[in-house]
Protein backbone atom coordinates (compact mmCIF):
# COMPACT_ATOMS: atom_id res chain seq x y z
CA UNK A 1 0.00 0.00 0.00
CA UNK A 2 2.78 2.68 0.82
CA UNK A 3 4.08 1.63 -2.52
CA UNK A 4 0.85 2.29 -4.34
CA UNK A 5 1.10 5.87 -1.67
CA UNK A 6 4.27 6.41 -3.28
CA UNK A 7 3.34 5.92 -6.54
CA UNK A 8 0.33 7.98 -6.36
CA UNK A 9 2.19 10.83 -4.85
CA UNK A 10 5.08 10.92 -7.33
CA UNK A 11 2.22 10.70 -10.06
CA UNK A 12 0.54 14.06 -8.45
CA UNK A 13 3.55 15.40 -8.38
CA UNK A 14 4.14 14.68 -12.18
CA UNK A 15 1.11 16.13 -12.51
CA UNK A 16 1.76 19.30 -10.75
CA UNK A 17 4.73 19.81 -12.51
CA UNK A 18 3.01 19.95 -16.00
CA UNK A 19 1.18 21.51 -14.46
CA UNK A 20 3.05 24.45 -13.39
CA UNK A 21 4.75 24.15 -16.61
CA UNK A 22 1.66 24.36 -18.72
CA UNK A 23 0.18 27.47 -16.62
CA UNK A 24 3.89 29.14 -17.49
CA UNK A 25 4.07 28.48 -21.12
CA UNK A 26 0.14 29.84 -21.20
CA UNK A 27 1.45 32.83 -19.27
CA UNK A 28 4.44 33.20 -21.32
CA UNK A 29 1.89 33.00 -24.48
CA UNK A 30 -0.33 35.57 -23.15
CA UNK A 31 2.53 37.77 -22.74
CA UNK A 32 3.07 37.44 -26.10
CA UNK A 33 0.11 38.01 -27.49
CA UNK A 34 -0.37 41.25 -25.25
CA UNK A 35 3.07 42.28 -26.75
CA UNK A 36 1.76 41.44 -30.62
CA UNK A 37 -1.15 43.77 -29.70
CA UNK A 38 0.78 46.38 -28.48
CA UNK A 39 2.80 46.18 -31.04
CA UNK A 40 -0.08 45.97 -33.75
CA UNK A 41 -1.46 48.87 -32.17
CA UNK A 42 1.68 51.22 -32.45
CA UNK A 43 1.84 50.58 -35.90
CA UNK A 44 -1.41 51.25 -36.43
CA UNK A 45 -1.20 54.49 -34.68
CA UNK A 46 1.83 55.11 -36.58
CA UNK A 47 0.37 54.17 -39.80
CA UNK A 48 -3.05 55.86 -38.97
CA UNK A 49 -0.72 59.43 -38.42
CA UNK A 50 1.12 58.99 -41.32
CA UNK A 51 -1.89 58.93 -43.28
CA UNK A 52 -3.12 62.12 -41.65
CA UNK A 53 0.25 63.82 -42.68
CA UNK A 54 -0.35 62.53 -46.10
CA UNK A 55 -3.79 64.11 -46.04
CA UNK A 56 -3.01 67.36 -45.20
CA UNK A 57 0.11 67.56 -47.79
CA UNK A 58 -2.65 67.01 -50.25
CA UNK A 59 -5.16 69.29 -49.02
CA UNK A 60 -1.85 71.90 -48.28
CA UNK A 61 -1.17 71.03 -52.16
CA UNK A 62 -4.72 71.32 -53.51
CA UNK A 63 -5.15 74.43 -51.69
CA UNK A 64 -1.66 75.90 -52.99
CA UNK A 65 -2.81 74.96 -56.71
CA UNK A 66 -5.56 76.69 -56.22
CA UNK A 67 -4.28 80.00 -54.92
CA UNK A 68 -2.07 79.94 -58.08
CA UNK A 69 -5.11 79.14 -60.51
CA UNK A 70 -6.80 82.11 -58.94
CA UNK A 71 -3.66 84.29 -58.70
CA UNK A 72 -3.11 83.19 -62.48
CA UNK A 73 -7.10 83.59 -63.12
CA UNK A 74 -6.68 87.15 -61.90
CA UNK A 75 -3.96 88.15 -63.38
CA UNK A 76 -5.45 86.95 -67.18
CA UNK A 77 -8.36 88.89 -66.27
CA UNK A 78 -6.08 92.26 -65.52
CA UNK A 79 -4.41 91.54 -68.88
CA UNK A 80 -7.65 91.42 -70.64
CA UNK A 81 -8.88 94.10 -68.91
CA UNK A 82 -5.65 96.34 -70.01
CA UNK A 83 -6.37 95.16 -73.79
CA UNK A 84 -9.93 95.96 -73.32
CA UNK A 85 -8.94 99.25 -71.99
CA UNK A 86 -6.72 99.96 -74.68
CA UNK A 87 -8.58 99.35 -78.08
CA UNK A 88 -11.26 101.28 -76.03
CA UNK A 89 -14.76 100.20 -75.50
CA UNK A 90 -15.63 99.92 -79.22
CA UNK A 91 -15.84 96.60 -80.55
CA UNK A 92 -14.89 95.12 -84.07
CA UNK A 93 -17.81 93.66 -85.82
CA UNK A 94 -16.67 90.40 -85.70
CA UNK A 95 -16.00 90.74 -81.78
CA UNK A 96 -20.07 92.10 -81.81
CA UNK A 97 -20.59 88.76 -83.98
CA UNK A 98 -19.08 86.59 -81.77
CA UNK A 99 -20.74 87.65 -78.75
CA UNK A 100 -24.32 87.63 -80.03
CA UNK A 101 -23.88 84.09 -81.25
CA UNK A 102 -22.99 82.83 -77.49
CA UNK A 103 -25.65 84.47 -76.24
CA UNK A 104 -28.29 83.31 -78.82
CA UNK A 105 -26.44 79.25 -78.76
CA UNK A 106 -27.79 77.27 -76.51
CA UNK A 107 -26.61 73.48 -75.57
CA UNK A 108 -28.11 70.73 -77.81
CA UNK A 109 -28.26 68.28 -74.83
CA UNK A 110 -29.26 65.25 -77.48
CA UNK A 111 -27.74 62.12 -75.39
CA UNK A 112 -30.69 60.74 -73.96
CA UNK A 113 -33.20 61.25 -76.89
CA UNK A 114 -34.43 58.62 -79.20
CA UNK A 115 -34.90 58.65 -82.38
CA UNK A 116 -38.31 59.96 -82.71
CA UNK A 117 -36.74 63.28 -80.21
CA UNK A 118 -33.81 63.40 -82.52
CA UNK A 119 -36.20 63.89 -85.11
CA UNK A 120 -38.42 66.21 -84.08
CA UNK A 121 -35.49 68.24 -82.68
CA UNK A 122 -33.94 68.28 -86.25
CA UNK A 123 -37.07 69.47 -87.65
CA UNK A 124 -37.31 72.10 -85.43
CA UNK A 125 -33.95 73.37 -85.74
CA UNK A 126 -34.51 73.43 -89.18
CA UNK A 127 -37.70 75.39 -88.83
CA UNK A 128 -35.51 77.99 -86.86
CA UNK A 129 -32.79 77.84 -89.93
CA UNK A 130 -35.58 78.49 -92.06
CA UNK A 131 -37.01 81.73 -90.21
CA UNK A 132 -33.29 83.08 -89.58
CA UNK A 133 -32.90 82.69 -93.56
CA UNK A 134 -36.28 84.73 -94.41
CA UNK A 135 -35.27 87.36 -91.64
CA UNK A 136 -32.27 87.91 -93.27
CA UNK A 137 -33.73 87.56 -96.72
CA UNK A 138 -36.07 90.27 -95.55
CA UNK A 139 -33.52 92.61 -94.09
CA UNK A 140 -31.19 92.15 -96.98
CA UNK A 141 -34.27 93.43 -99.25
CA UNK A 142 -34.76 96.25 -96.89
CA UNK A 143 -31.21 96.89 -97.05
CA UNK A 144 -31.42 97.38 -100.90
CA UNK A 145 -34.24 99.44 -100.80
CA UNK A 146 -32.69 101.57 -98.86
CA UNK A 147 -29.26 101.94 -100.75
CA UNK A 148 -31.46 102.89 -103.42
CA UNK A 149 -33.67 105.54 -101.95
CA UNK A 150 -30.06 106.53 -100.53
CA UNK A 151 -28.85 106.93 -104.48
CA UNK A 152 -32.14 108.35 -105.34
CA UNK A 153 -31.92 111.39 -102.40
CA UNK A 154 -28.17 111.72 -103.60
CA UNK A 155 -29.01 112.29 -107.31
CA UNK A 156 -31.64 114.53 -106.25
CA UNK A 157 -29.00 117.07 -104.42
CA UNK A 158 -26.57 116.65 -107.13
CA UNK A 159 -29.18 117.81 -109.84
CA UNK A 160 -30.56 120.30 -107.26
CA UNK A 161 -26.60 121.73 -106.87
CA UNK A 162 -26.07 121.91 -110.45
CA UNK A 163 -29.02 123.99 -111.05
Amino acid sequence: MEKDLLELQTLIDVHFEQRKKEEEELVGLMSRIEHRRAERAEQQRVRTEKERERQAKLAEEKMRKEEEEAKKRAEDDAKKKKAEQKRGKRQTGREMKIRILSERRKPLNIENMNEQQLRDKAKELHDWIEQLESEKFDLMEKLKCQKYEINVLYNRISHAQKL
